[in-house]
């Protein structure tokens, strides 16, 4: 391991001390989104070998009346503590669509595993889609109950690092993840609430929702859960979704989402943990001037060390491209697969 790269990661080994603000401002958030927990009773069968692999398939509660299944993967013979790279799927996908990167990581060493989100895949009763999902935010919104909107699924995701960190084959200080779009935003609040995740990818979903809201730019987003914001719309005696109508939705599904809890605040508690955002120059889902905020905001958390790195892929919206796609996988294989901290 090179010098820089050594010196980098010794200055991360600590706990992640925050200034005063910035850790009451994630004990908020935790405070928040904090419920009892109970054993995971977790249940791993063997599904295959294949090509030099053994998939697994995973289910642990992470909550009263919640399993959260998992698929995860490791090399056939591999020894040791090995570091773990978490995979979050985006609106309408399942664990079983990150496969294809699983697999990539699980070749390089890694143990690489993938849950499916609140209200998709096994957590269904279709097994695909998002309808149950939009659903489920439309029930927040009336009565107050879960938050799957984000919040629950990060709370997910503590808690699967909590089983992680069990696991005799895991090295608990060499923890990373990578989230697409609702996996992004996932991501980006889960390591910004949880010091356990030593490195971060959030792809296509950094962004101020209060910036969104302000220039009239919320529209994209919107449409990943319209049929929720229309009911709401119904609701408060309104034709169709508006500005106001968003921030009232938005406290009840998911409060401080737009003011104390969006992007350009959680985004810099990840310091001074590895972190790359990758976002799309044109995406109209997370806005370039908002996202531009959560990018200021973190360089300035960052000063001028090398783990922070930001990719604004040119003339693309929602999507990753193949070769930004691969060195996010480089990226993180080379932060994680240092030298044990």
């Amino acid at each position: 391991m090179n010098t820089t790269r050594r010196a980098l990661l010794g200055g991360l080994a600590g706990s992640f001390a925050l200034p005063a603000e910035s850790a009451a401002l994630r004990d908020r958030f935790l405070k928040m989104i904090d419920r009892p927990r109970v054993p995971a009773e977790a249940e791993v069968r063997l599904l295959e070998r294949s090509g030099g692999l053994e998939i697994y398939h995973l289910a642990f509660r992470s909550e009263a009346g919640q399993a959260v299944p998992g698929i995860f993967l490791k090399s056939e013979g591999a020894a040791g503590k090995l570091p773990v790279v978490i995979v979050l799927h985006g609106t309408g996908g399942t664990k079983e669509g990150q496969l294809g990167l699983l697999k990539q990581f699980a070749a390089k060493g890694f143990l690489s595993v993938a849950i499916d989100g609140r209200y998709h895949g096994e957590r269904t009763k279709a097994r695909k889609g998002s309808a149950e999902y939009v659903a489920a935010m439309l029930r927040r919104y009336q009565t107050g109950k879960e938050y799957p909107f984000l919040y629950d699924t990060v709370w997910d995701v503590m808690r699967l690092i909590d089983y992680l960190s069990t696991r005799p084959d895991v090295d608990a200080k060499r923890i990373g993840a990578i989230g697409f779009s609702k996996g992004g935003m996932e991501l980006y609040l889960a390591a910004a609430a949880d010091p356990r995740i030593r490195a971060a990818v959030p792809c296509i979903g950094v962004q101020s929702f209060r910036w969104a809201i302000e220039h009239d730019a919320w529209q994209s987003r919107v449409g990943t859960f319209q049929a929720a914001a229309d009911a709401a719309a119904k609701e408060q005696g309104e034709a169709q979704v508006n500005a106001n109508v968003l921030r009232a939705f938005y406290d009840r599904v998911a409060p401080g989402v737009y003011s104390e809890f969006d992007g350009p605040k959680m985004v810099p508690l990840i310091a001074p943990r590895p972190l790359l955002v990758i976002n799309g120059d044109s995406d109209a889902r997370t806005p370039r001037p908002g996202l531009m905020e959560c990018i200021d905001a973190a360089r300035a958390a960052y000063g001028d060390s090398r783990s922070f790195r930001f990719v604004l892929q040119e003339k693309t919206g929602h999507k990753v491209n193949p070769d930004i796609l691969q060195s996010a996988v480089d990226w993180l294989a080379t932060w994680l697969s240092a030298e044990k901290n």
